[in-house]
């Protein structure tokens, strides 16, 4: 079953996530954003968000566009503008389906934005979601353990140990809107996950586990333990994305959701831009 529109609206569903991308980035440490080379902003009522020096390409994103004004060829243009500004020379579009406007083939074939990967949209209230649990221990994460805790999302979601996204990914620990989560297998930390809170509404992000130490039950008891933190803190909905599984394939995270009672809203197809030092072309 489906979240209906009626139920939960893709405006609350797509900012919240522009947010907690938006306060991940803009509260980075000083010195790792200046050699990341990040800059934030907000536009047309989303954001756009670059890192310049990102090692992974992830994090150079604009999203939560097409509810406070329409997407049109003009906002686009002024996305890309800020991109080109920074030097940056990649970046993903990130536009709700239900947001696109008729014209949105014309708009993104005009400026090369290629289709990229989609993502599965779910939702639930927050008492819908069903307890999991896993024999590891489960807990909110401290300052002491924030480092360990980030290298374990970073290493498991980019393979490498990139002490500058550590530094990024730990400072959440110390943020009022975030809430960390982490599973220990006896002293070290195996798995993690964020919560970030936006009024009533709440944001499951950033869950990894080990190689090593999946099939335990980690992400399961990470949703549980999160959704209890939304639930005291007065929340109503938790909103959550993964990536769309290929045909023939099987998304274990995905699958992880769905059985903690997260239910889908849409597939959100995303669209690479690359500058081609030819600027833009508009229409």
């Amino acid at each position: 079953m489906q979240i209906t529109s009626e139920e939960f609206s893709a405006t609350r569903a797509e900012g919240v996530e522009a947010e907690f991308m938006y306060q991940y980035e803009s509260s980075m440490p000083a010195e790792p954003g200046a050699a990341l080379g990040l800059t934030t902003v907000r536009i047309g009522g989303g954001v756009a968000l670059s890192m310049r020096e990102d090692p992974t390409g992830y994090w150079s994103k604009a999203l939560g566009f097409g509810f406070d004004e329409p997407v049109t060829g003009e906002l686009i243009d002024r996305i890309l503008d800020f991109y080109r500004t920074q030097g940056d020379r990649t970046a993903v579009i990130q536009i709700a389906p239900s947001a696109l406007p008729p014209d949105w083939e014309e708009i993104r074939t005009g400026r090369d934005l290629q289709p990229s990967g989609s993502m599965v949209k779910l939702a639930a209230r927050v008492e819908e979601i069903r307890p999991g649990g896993s024999r590891l221990r489960v807990a909110p994460v401290t300052e002491d353990d924030a480092e360990e805790w980030a290298s374990v999302i970073i290493r498991t979601f980019f393979g490498a140990p990139f002490d500058g996204l550590i530094d990024m990914i730990a400072a959440t620990v110390r943020h009022p809107g975030f809430h960390p989560f982490a599973a220990w297998d006896g002293a070290g930390i195996v798995a993690g996950a964020n919560l970030f809170i936006n009024g009533r509404v709440a944001s499951l992000n950033s869950g990894a586990t080990l190689p090593g130490h999946r099939g335990r039950g980690a992400q399961s008891a990470l949703i549980a333990a999160r959704a209890a933190a939304a639930r005291q803190a007065g929340c109503r909905w938790l909103v959550a994305e993964t990536g769309s599984p290929e045909p023939g394939t099987v998304s274990h995270s995905l699958n992880n959701m769905r059985r903690a009672g997260l239910r889908p809203m849409y597939v959100r197809q995303d669209y690479a831009w690359r500058d081609g030092g030819s600027g833009a072309t508009r229409s």
